[in-house]
C-alpha cells in the first residue's frame, strides 16, 4: 500500500507540476493579474476531469475481466509514463512571459485543460486501470488514489502560482529544473514498474 501511495504522489506531481498548456497559462495569468488568477486557473482540473475519468472508468470496467487486453493497455500507458518521464528530464527551465492587461482565468483554465490530449491519455491509459486496481483492494483505496492524485494535481499548480506571484526569479533560477528531472527519474522508474505489470498481464512474465 506504500508502494501505491507513493507512486500516486509522484503521478499528481509530476502531472501537476509537468510544462505544459494549463501550466503555462497559470504562469502567464499569475504574472499578467496576480496569484488568485493563477489559483483559479489552478483549478481547472477539478472541474473537467470528471467526464473523462467517468469515460475512462466505464471502458476499463468493461474490460478489466480480459487480461490481455488489460495487459496491452498498461503497456501502452508504461510508455506514455515513460515519455512523461523524458519530457520532464529534458526542461531547462520556464520562460516568463511579459505582462500585460482582464481576466477570466478559470474559464481560459477549463477551455485550455479541456483542449489539452495529456489528460485523455492519462486518464485512459493510466489513471483509470490504477483506480481499477485501487478498487480491487477496497473503495477507500480508489477514493484516496483520486484525492491524494488531485491534491498533488492542483496543490503543485497553486504552489507554483504563490511562489511565481512572490519570487519570480525562482522559475528561472535552478530549483524547477532539479525538481523536474527527480520526477522524471521517478516516472521513469515507475513506467519500468508498469511495463512489468502489463507483461505479467500479457503472460509474458510469469
Amino acid at each position: 500500500m506504500a508502494a501505491g501511495i507513493i507512486s500516486w504522489i509522484v503521478l499528481g506531481l509530476s502531472a501537476g507540476l509537468a510544462l505544459g498548456p494549463l501550466l503555462t497559462l497559470v504562469l502567464t495569468e499569475t504574472i499578467r493579474y496576480g496569484t488568485r488568477s493563477g489559483i483559479r486557473v489552478s483549478l481547472a482540473p477539478l472541474l473537467t476531469d470528471l467526464p473523462i475519468v467517468v469515460v475512462s472508468l466505464f471502458v476499463m470496467s468493461r474490460l478489466s475481466s480480459f487480461s490481455g487486453v488489460l495487459g496491452t493497455i498498461s503497456l501502452f500507458g508504461a510508455c506514455f509514463v515513460a515519455y512523461l518521464g523524458v519530457e520532464s528530464l529534458r526542461v531547462r527551465g520556464l520562460p516568463l512571459p511579459e505582462p500585460p492587461g482582464s481576466s477570466h482565468s478559470l474559464t481560459k483554465g477549463v477551455i485550455t485543460n479541456l483542449l489539452n490530449p495529456h489528460p485523455y491519455l492519462f486518464w485512459t491509459l493510466v489513471g483509470a486501470p490504477m483506480i481499477v486496481d485501487a478498487y480491487g483492494r477496497s473503495l477507500c483505496s480508489a477514493v484516496l488514489f483520486l484525492l491524494i492524485f488531485y491534491t498533488m494535481l492542483v496543490g503543485s499548480k497553486i504552489t507554483l502560482a504563490v511562489t511565481a506571484g512572490k519570487a519570480r526569479r525562482f522559475l528561472l533560477h535552478g530549483s524547477y529544473r532539479i525538481c523536474m528531472q527527480v520526477l522524471g527519474m521517478l516516472l521513469l522508474i515507475f513506467a519500468v514498474l508498469l511495463s512489468r505489470d502489463a507483461l505479467r498481464l500479457l503472460k509474458i512474465l510469469g
